[in-house]
């Protein structure tokens, strides 16, 4: 199966639209469930769900993560404060060895400042 992406709401539709230009099915939470007032809950269970991959700046969905695999995959941005077209041009180079590790069941992604940790 082909991955998909749900966007939380810190994430900027940009990001969604570049996925997609790569063939990937990608949406932003602010256009299904209940927008930006879906809960983390409710995101995550809609991800498990239908298969998405959440890709968040939130550290509640990596303690989320850990304590209860919910979601069970993840892809969170800790880069802070950078451009649209920076953080675009990172996901573009690292976008095929980060879907490698979300052929697992279960997989954690968090992408730093030069840094990029998968638990698994």
């Amino acid at each position: 199966m082909k991955h998909q992406f749900l966007c939380d709401v810190h994430i900027s539709y940009k990001i969604a639209k570049f996925l997609e230009t790569k063939g990937y099915k990608a949406i932003h939470i602010n256009k299904i469930l209940e927008g930006f007032n879906t809960t983390d809950a409710a995101i995550s269970e809609y991800a498990n769900e239908n298969n998405y991959i959440v890709v968040t700046k939130d550290i509640d969905f990596k303690n989320s993560h850990i304590i209860s695999g919910k979601p069970r995959k993840v892809l969170r941005i800790t880069l802070g404060n950078i451009s649209n077209q920076k953080l675009i041009a990172i996901l573009d180079i690292n976008l095929e060895t980060i879907l490698d590790h979300f052929t697992t069941e279960k997989c954690f992604i968090e992408i730093g400042d030069g840094t990029m940790e998968v638990f698994k």
